[in-house]
């Protein structure tokens, strides 16, 4: 069997597949379960200091990454002035280690606070180990084989194009350190459970704020004498008092 082929050609479809197959599921029969379920209510101090460095770290990282995706001979031009490459490795191993504090902060809160661990799922924790195999062996390979920026537009791109336009050519990974593709493949594997879990709550960013109309709010407020007077009502009688319509 040739693993390479079904790690990183065969297995990429199974995640891609699940992604978006169950993802729409999840959102059509259970659209309320698409959150990110917050537990702010019952922690709040650890949470702060893990999610902050997470969600800005892992964001700037993956931006990078898909940049170079997108736009890799901008990234090589970006590159071509050495100190501009040294900066950028830098920058992206500091996020790194800055996300990969702020995902310990989080799990560590997971597992010792009693409030959030009643309501921690395995599938939190699995996904939190994950994401922290995907940093360990991303800075892993940013400290070993330096300069990631700079071959990751010759190796990566084309396969990750190559597997999206199904012209898969895993080949291209063949000869990599086994962090490397350690790597890969893990990334491929949270795809997978990606709708499994509270990450699906990424897709759910407001986007329509951003062309709706302006929702305009008008408080209906009356001050006491704008007021209408309220009518005198008549007193009940006392009781044995008769009516004054009765008969003696």
């Amino acid at each position: 069997m040739n693993w390479n082929i079904l790690l990183f050609q065969v297995f990429p479809y199974v995640a891609l597949t699940l992604a978006v197959i169950v993802t729409f599921q999840r959102m059509r029969a259970k659209p309320f379960s698409v959150s990110s379920l917050s537990s702010q209510l019952l922690e709040r101090k650890k949470l702060f200091f893990g999610s902050i460095p997470f969600h800005w770290g892992i964001l700037v990282v993956l931006a990078g990454h898909l940049v170079a995706l997108v736009i890799p001979q901008g990234l090589l031009l970006w590159n071509a002035v050495p100190i501009r490459l040294y900066l950028l490795e830098i920058t992206g191993l500091a996020l790194a280690i800055w996300a990969l504090g702020g995902l310990l902060i989080l799990l560590y809160r997971r597992l010792s606070e009693k409030r959030v661990r009643v309501v921690t799922t395995s599938m939190d924790v699995v996904v939190l180990l994950l994401l922290g195999v995907s940093l360990i062996t991303g800075i892993l390979t940013a400290v070993q084989y330096r300069y990631g920026s700079y071959w990751f537009p010759a190796v990566f791109t084309p396969y990750v194009w190559s597997i999206l336009t199904l012209r898969p050519r895993p080949e291209l990974l063949a000869d990599l350190p086994g962090v490397i593709q350690f790597h890969v493949f893990n990334f491929w594997l949270l795809l997978a459970v990606f709708p499994f879990t509270r990450l699906i709550h990424i897709i759910t960013l407001p986007l329509g704020y951003l062309w709706r109309p302006w929702q305009i709010v008008i408080w209906q407020r009356r001050t006491r004498s704008a007021m209408p007077p309220v009518p005198p009502q008549p007193l009940p009688p006392l009781q044995g008092e008769r009516g004054t319509h009765g008969s003696d």
